[in-house]
């Protein structure tokens, strides 16, 4: 079993700067995927990032967005910069707890989600 609580968003400017946080219980962390998605207010829930235990990741927002983890902290973070207003959304961590090396990028291939956190970007 494996809790995640995510931490870190909030309202932001334009072009600003936010690092989003996601704490997880339970000693399977660092073998497990870490995955960030997004979901906006009448969209479907979108891949953002994800790493593996060997620290593999892929992304979707090339050159802003980076993901990265800290296994002695159980934490992984995504670092946002350069910020735009499409990028409002409700921020999910989850966890795919097959311990492969591997970064899904499907919902459906994640075993664990926090509750969300809130980012804002206002223009």
């Amino acid at each position: 079993q494996v809790q995640l609580v995510e931490s870190g968003g909030g309202l932001v400017q334009a072009g600003g700067s936010l690092r989003l946080s996601c704490a997880a219980s339970g000693r399977m962390f660092s073998s497990c995927t870490m995955g960030w998605f997004r979901q906006a207010p009448g969209k479907e829930r979108e891949f953002v990032a994800a790493i593996s235990w060997s620290g593999r990741s892929t992304d979707s927002v090339k050159g802003r967005f980076t993901i990265f983890r800290d296994n002695a902290k159980n934490t992984v973070y995504l670092q946002m910069t350069s910020l735009k207003p499409e990028d409002t959304a409700i921020y999910y961590c989850a966890a795919d707890q097959a311990g492969r090396d591997y970064v899904g990028t499907r919902p459906d291939e994640y075993d664990y989600w926090g509750q969300g956190t809130q980012v804002t970007v206002s223009s």
